[in-house]
């Protein structure tokens, strides 16, 4: 190999190693497990909260340190959250002021309900453009994916 051939192979890989712990961490999410869960100012009780999250509220996790996940949600805010308090259990947030909650996946079917920012809701399935969801009070539909953040 040609020496600037190497030196580009050894930046790229320089690179790769620096940017993979923030790429695999940018895919990790939790949602809330309990009803109420504080989202706090650091990795303790003794942090301030900040927040008060609801059951199933899903976050970007971006950091760890031991039993403590700092956590990002749907606007950009940041906190720390205990781990025991959340689970991999697939959830949303309507991200957009207002989404449609429709019979299919599709403009073209019918309106259940009016979904408002910040609403929280079970995935049940999504494909590349729209997520089948249930909400808090049981009623099932679909969203397009462009209106909802988690996964």
């Amino acid at each position: 190999m040609h020496w600037a051939q190497a030196r580009r192979a050894t930046w790229l890989a320089l690179l790769i190693t620096l940017m993979a712990p923030s790429m695999a961490s940018a895919a990790d999410k939790v949602s809330v497990a309990n009803a109420e869960v504080n989202l706090r100012s650091g990795p303790g009780t003794q942090h301030a909260a900040q927040w008060l999250l609801s059951r199933g509220y899903p976050l970007e996790v971006i950091q760890r340190r031991g039993e403590w996940l700092k956590v990002r949600d749907f606007e950009g805010d940041e906190g720390w959250i205990h781990r025991s308090v959340t689970h991999r259990v697939p959830h949303h947030v309507v991200k957009a002021d207002r989404a449609q909650l429709r019979k299919g996946p599709g403009t073209q079917h019918t309106r259940i309900t009016t979904l408002e920012r910040g609403e929280v809701l079970r995935t049940r399935h999504r494909d590349d453009r729209w997520v089948k969801v249930e909400t808090t009070d049981g009623q099932s539909g679909w969203v397009a994916r462009s209106l909802l953040w988690g996964w």
